[in-house]
């Protein structure tokens, strides 16, 4: 039987998941009429609504832990990010407030969407973290909107350039203008839906929704402190 190795809280997976967890720790909010703020970072966005596709998703996020199973986990960084003669100092942005707003324009575009019922979670944070704990959370939960149905974070390529396909999203939720634009997929929006039909029943959620210290004792030996 092999020794367990010691607990490095300074290991990078451990550092972003501590930037992970402040996040899920956070109080979900309406995505609707977010009020302004400065700052980049992470956000998972929830769904809670009766679109039929999503039901076992709302299923989830109507239990007793609350929101649990994101549809959608994202970051914010600023544009050109660091410079590295001021590590020290964070730029002022509005890059996580903006993107949040993009992301609420593109759901009200979609007919078959209601703005009123997504909820997130998002924490500014330094911006040398904010790649690490997305990867993290995406990893963990692989929210729908991350991988099976790809597209929702897109913004519009602009003129000339849409020759490109139309994504999964905008085939599943029409009514982003410059996505009518774009090449028609194979797939009609049945299909898909059939697809995340089919993929929400064999996925097993998470045992937990958070990263807990739980899941670290079945990698780390964890030593208690002698006291006196």
């Amino acid at each position: 039987m092999s020794e367990p190795a010691p607990f490095n809280p300074l290991d990078k997976i451990n550092l972003g998941r501590s930037v992970a967890e402040a996040l899920l720790g956070r109080k979900p909010v309406a995505l609707d009429g977010l009020a302004r703020f400065q700052g980049a970072g992470i956000y998972a966005l929830y769904y809670t609504g009766s679109f039929p596709a999503y039901q076992a998703l709302s299923s989830r996020n109507a239990g007793v832990e609350g929101l649990i199973a994101p549809i959608y986990v994202g970051k914010a960084i600023p544009a050109g990010g660091r410079k590295g003669a001021s590590l020290d100092v964070t730029p002022k942005t509005w890059a996580l407030w903006k993107r949040l707003g993009e992301h609420a324009d593109s759901i009200r575009a979609a007919p078959n969407l209601r703005i009123n019922d997504f909820r997130c979670r998002y924490l500014v944070v330094d911006d040398i973290w904010i790649p690490l704990g997305e990867s993290l959370l995406i990893a963990k939960f692989s929210p729908l909107w991350n991988s099976l149905i790809d597209g929702f974070g897109n913004h519009d390529p602009g003129k000339g350039r849409y020759q490109g396909m139309r994504t999964r999203w905008d085939v599943l939720h029409t009514g982003r203008a410059w996505a009518d634009r774009c090449a028609a997929r194979p797939e009609t929006a049945a299909d898909v839906e059939r697809e995340v039909r089919a993929h929400l029943d064999r996925v097993t959620p998470p045992l937990s929704p958070h990263f807990l210290v739980e899941e670290k004792r079945a990698h780390y030996l964890v030593t208690p402190l002698n006291e006196g």
